[in-house]
C-alpha cells in the first residue's frame, strides 16, 4: 500500500485519523443510499520548513488557540497539512498525516471499534468486570511493577494533584483472561499494521507488546527509543496527548538534554516537556546548528482523539497526556524495519531469535534467507544453532577434560610427595630407635667422623707443603 512504501518503509513518522471509526479497511458492497455508504479514501501530505545551512529545525507547532491545542471540531475541519508535522530540509524524512473519511453523513462503519463506546472513563469506573482487575500503573525503585485495580485507579485519576501521576501503562492484563476478553475484543489491529512477524513465536514467548493505557493529565513517558527496533502505533480513544519526536540521527546525549539537567530535577515526563525539552531547543539554535547539535530535528505535535499515531523504529521520542487520556499502543516488526529488528533480536532474545528464524525458514523463506545473509555480513554465529550447540559442547568436553587431566596430575604429584615425605619421616626414625637402644650405631658415627675428618687434616698438610716448594723454587730459583 501507499503507507508501507512511501512511509513505513522510509520511516517517516505519521499521523492516521479515523481508524477507530474503521475507515481503514474498506467496507463490504452494499445497496444502502450513496448518502450513507462509507468509503474509504487516504490522502497524504507533507510539508518541509526552509532553512539554511545554519539553521535549525524544531518545528511542528499546532495551530489553533493560544496554548497550541485545538477543539475536535476545529481539527476535523482544518487543511491536513495543518496536522503535518514539518522538517528540515536537510533531512530525507518528512512526517506526515494520512486522512481516512466517509462520504455524507456516515460516521462509522461496521468495523469501528467498540472501544469508542466502552473507554470512556465513566464506563470504565462502572464496567463489573474490568474495574476488578489490578493493572500495573508504575514501578518502585527495585523495578518492580505496582499495580492497582482499574477502580481505585480510576479515583486517584479524578483527585489527583501529583506533579506527575501514577499512569496505567498496562501489557499483563493478557494474563488476565476476564481483563483480556474485555480489552482485546474492544478494538483491532489496524490494516496498516496487521503484518506483526513476532506472531510466529508465539505469545508466551515473544516480549511484551501490546498495552492498555490510562493516564491522568501531567503524565506520560520520558523519551525514549521502543526496545528490539521495533516499530509502534498509538491509537487514542479519549483526551489529547502532546507529542515530541526525534530522528534517529540526533545524539542520545542531545535528546536526553545531558548536562541541561541540573541537580535535584526530576526524571519525569512533564518536567521534560516544560524544563529540558526548552533548554536542548534553545541550545540548539544558540550552537548555530555546529557540533553535537549539527542537522538538529525534533517534531511537535498534539494528538487527538481517533487518531493513531505512527513511530517508526529508531525514533527518540516523549509523551505527555495534556488531559485524562485512554488509548492503546502496539508495538510490531514488519518486513519494512525486519533488518533492524532481526539485528537486535538476535543477541537481545537469544533463544527466541533461533526459534523465530526456523519459523521464517518455513513461513518466509526470503525472510529467513535475509537473517542468515545479515548473520554471515556480521560474522555472527547464533548461540542455539544445532552445529554451534554441538561446536560449544565439544568445547565444554575437551575442557573438561583438560581440567580432569590437570586435576589428577596435581594429586598424583602431591601423593608422591608425601610418600617421600613419610618414607624420609619412617627412615629417620627407625635410626633413632636404633642409636638409642645399642648406641652403635653413634659409636661407628663417631668414629667414621674422626677417621674423615684426620684424613682431611694429611690432605691439608700436604697442600700446605706441596704450595711452599713451588712458593720457594720460584723466589730462590738456586735453592732448587
Amino acid at each position: 500500500s501507499e503507507f508501507h512504501s512511501r512511509l513505513e518503509a522510509k520511516k517517516v513518522p505519521t499521523v492516521i485519523t479515523n481508524i477507530p471509526e474503521g475507515f481503514d479497511v474498506p467496507p463490504p458492497p452494499s445497496t444502502a443510499p450513496p448518502a450513507l455508504s462509507a468509503s474509504a479514501s487516504v490522502s497524504a501530505s507533507s510539508s518541509t520548513s526552509p532553512s539554511s545551512s545554519s539553521s535549525v529545525s524544531c518545528n511542528g507547532k499546532d495551530k489553533g488557540n493560544g496554548n497550541g491545542h485545538q477543539s475536535q471540531h476545529e481539527r476535523n475541519t482544518e487543511n491536513s497539512n495543518s496536522k503535518t508535522m514539518p522538517s528540515s530540509s536537510s533531512s530525507p524524512n518528512t512526517a506526515s498525516t494520512i486522512t481516512t473519511t466517509a462520504t455524507a453523513t456516515a460516521t462509522t462503519t461496521i468495523h469501528a471499534w467498540k472501544a469508542l463506546q466502552n473507554w470512556n472513563i465513566d464506563k470504565l469506573a462502572s464496567d463489573p468486570n474490568l474495574r476488578e482487575r489490578p493493572l500495573k500503573c508504575g514501578e518502585d525503585d527495585d523495578g518492580h511493577s505496582i499495580k492497582m485495580k482499574l477502580k481505585h485507579f480510576i479515583r486517584y485519576l479524578n483527585h489527583n494533584t501529583d506533579d506527575s501521576p501514577l499512569y496505567i501503562f498496562d501489557s499483563s492484563f493478557e494474563d488476565d483472561k476476564v481483563a483480556s476478553s474485555i480489552v482485546l475484543n474492544d478494538y483491532r489491529v489496524p490494516t496498516y499494521f496487521n503484518e506483526d512477524l513476532f506472531h510466529l513465536v508465539g505469545e508466551k514467548r515473544r516480549p511484551p507488546y501490546r498495552w492498555f493505557l490510562i493516564g491522568p493529565e501531567r503524565s506520560g513517558t520520558c523519551v525514549h527509543i521502543d526496545p528490539l527496533a521495533t516499530s509502534a502505533w498509538n491509537t487514542l480513544i479519549v483526551g489529547k496527548k502532546r507529542w515530541v519526536l526525534f530522528p534517529p540521527h540526533v545524539p542520545k546525549s542531545v535528546v536526553k538534554g545531558n548536562k541541561l539537567v541540573k541537580k535535584g530535577e526530576d526524571d519525569e515526563a512533564i518536567h521534560y516537556f516544560t524544563t529540558i525539552l526548552p533548554r536542548i531547543k534553545d541550545c540548539a539554535v544558540k550552537s548555530g546548528g555546529e557540533g553535537k547539535y549539527a542537522h538538529f530535528e525534533c517534531y511537535e505535535f498534539t494528538q487527538y482523539e481517533g487518531e493513531t499515531v505512527f513511530i517508526p523504529n529508531g525514533w527518540w521520542h516523549a509523551v505527555l497526556n495534556l488531559t485524562d487520556t485512554v488509548g492503546v499502543t502496539q508495538n510490531y516488526c514488519s518486513q519494512r524495519n525486519f533488518d533492524e529488528v532481526w539485528v537486535k533480536t538476535r543477541t537481545g532474545r537469544k533463544k527466541m531469535a533461533y526459534k523465530w528464524l526456523n519459523k521464517l525458514s518455513e513461513r518466509y523463506p526470503h525472510l529467513a534467507e535475509r537473517a542468515r545473509e545479515l548473520n554471515r555480513r556480521d560474522g555472527f554465529v547464533m548461540k542455539y544453532d544445532p552445529e554451534e550447540v554441538e561446536r560449544r559442547r565439544k568445547e565444554e568436553e575437551l575442557e573438561r577434560k583438560e581440567r580432569r587431566e590437570k586435576k589428577e596430575k596435581k594429586e598424583r604429584k602431591e601423593r608422591e610427595l608425601l610418600e617421600k615425605n613419610q618414607y624420609q619421616h619412617q627412615h629417620q626414625h627407625q635410626h633413632q630407635h636404633q642409636y638409642q637402644h645399642t648406641g652403635y650405631y653413634g659409636h661407628d658415627h663417631d668414629h667414621n667422623h674422626r677417621q674423615t675428618k684426620s684424613i682431611s687434616s694429611t690432605d691439608a698438610s700436604y697442600n700446605r707443603d706441596a704450595k711452599r716448594s713451588r712458593v720457594e723454587r720460584v723466589v730462590s730459583p738456586e735453592l732448587s
